[in-house]
């Protein structure tokens, strides 16, 4: 369904975002990568995603929190095509309490998680527009529908996220048609998921209770998510590249959660 398309994923070095560029490599498309790591890790990340059937691919690894660096990225990006589908994926995270949390880490959260995605968008979707199709899906969080403590800028972002995507869809969702597969903007919004961030709270958690590792897994979602399951990063991947399908020209604008429940409570 995506043969000869071209896809921007940021923070597509590991977790969520290598799942989805080796997802949509699969169906076919070129991708353009972008993250950190050191040079070991991004020549395996573009590997992996190859062999998934990549017939391109590029990788910068630009800085998101500079603007400049961001429309660098783009330029780059698309001087080598145009970019079809566009996976805001890269962030950061840092917890504390509101009163405590350093205001550097507050600016750093806020231009990578939301900021960034701001710019990659306003330059990638009116040429998207021009020709007809475009989607845009920004890898949001469970925390861009409900709160959490400790988790101020990372929430806020997130949240923010969320807003600017139902602007954006609003904003293009007239352009194109259901021949040519029009033009979305969505959301993704995990809640726990199997990725390297999480790995040492499951960690500590098994450490503190002396159980095995699923027991564990199941004690920390049993705070939160009703299923007690994770998603692992290839599950959410294949939301991203079904938003992607010519058939989801009309859903646009939506925040969709694979929380195991979590929202629904």
């Amino acid at each position: 369904m995506l043969q000869g398309r071209r896809a921007l994923v940021t923070g597509s070095t590991q977790g969520i975002g290598l799942a989805v560029a080796e997802a949509l490599a699969a169906q076919g498309c070129s991708l353009v990568l972008h993250g950190l790591g050191s040079p070991e890790d991004i020549e395996a990340a573009q590997a992996r995603v190859r062999a998934a059937g990549a017939p391109q691919v590029q990788f910068f690894g630009v800085d998101l929190a500079d603007a400049t660096q961001v429309a660098r990225l783009m330029q780059a990006a698309q001087s080598g095509g145009p970019i079809d589908i566009l996976v805001n994926n890269a962030g950061i995270q840092h917890t504390a309490p509101m009163a405590s949390m350093p205001r550097e880490k507050w600016d750093a959260i806020l231009a990578i998680n939301l900021s960034a995605a701001f710019d990659t968008m306003r330059l990638a979707l009116p040429g998207m527009a021009e020709r007809g199709y475009g989607r845009v899906v920004n890898v949001a969080s469970v925390h861009g529908l409900v709160a959490s403590v400790n988790k101020a800028p990372y929430v806020a972002a997130k949240f923010g996220l969320v807003g600017l995507s139902r602007v954006a869809a609003l904003e293009y969702a007239q352009a194109g048609s259901r021949a040519s597969g029009g033009v979305t903007v969505n959301c993704v919004c995990p809640g726990w998921t199997e990725t390297a961030i999480i790995q040492p709270q499951i960690d500590a958690r098994a450490q503190s209770l002396g159980v095995a590792r699923d027991d564990a897994v199941r004690d920390l979602l049993r705070e939160k998510q009703p299923s007690l399951r994770t998603s692992l990063p290839g599950e959410i991947a294949r939301v991203v590249v079904w938003l992607c399908e010519p058939a989801a020209h009309n859903l646009t604008g939506a925040a969709i959660p694979i929380d195991g429940g979590w929202t629904a409570q």
